[in-house]
């Protein structure tokens, strides 16, 4: 639970600073430019959203996290509904990986 929060403060953090695109336009932009740093595909993402971001951060080299946070929790978060993101600055991605990686050794 603690680290679900880190990580919907980091996402806050991205958003405030206009270090993340936010929803899929904005993700897809990042990847195709290469200035993203981490795509994120959220627990509530349809399963043609989650495909065609797999199959692009596949493409782009982009490291994709499938994270168990919902969109609504996201908006919670950031005051933005997004079922995908993608973290165009490195040291925020590096955190949230490490983050999301606490969270998995804790589950």
């Amino acid at each position: 639970m603690q680290d679900e929060v880190k990580l919907l403060s980091l996402l806050g953090i991205c958003r405030k600073g206009g270090l993340a695109g936010f929803g899929h336009d904005a993700a897809k932009a990042a990847m195709r430019e290469k200035s993203a740093r981490l795509c994120i595909v959220f627990a509530d993402a349809s399963d043609r959203l989650r495909g065609e971001f797999r199959k692009r951060a596949e493409e782009t080299q982009t490291p994709l996290l499938e994270l168990p946070l919902t969109a609504a929790q996201v908006k919670q978060a950031t005051r933005i509904p997004a079922a995908v993101v993608a973290i165009n600055e490195k040291g925020l991605a590096q955190k949230i990986r490490a983050c999301a990686e606490s969270c998995e050794a804790t589950q």
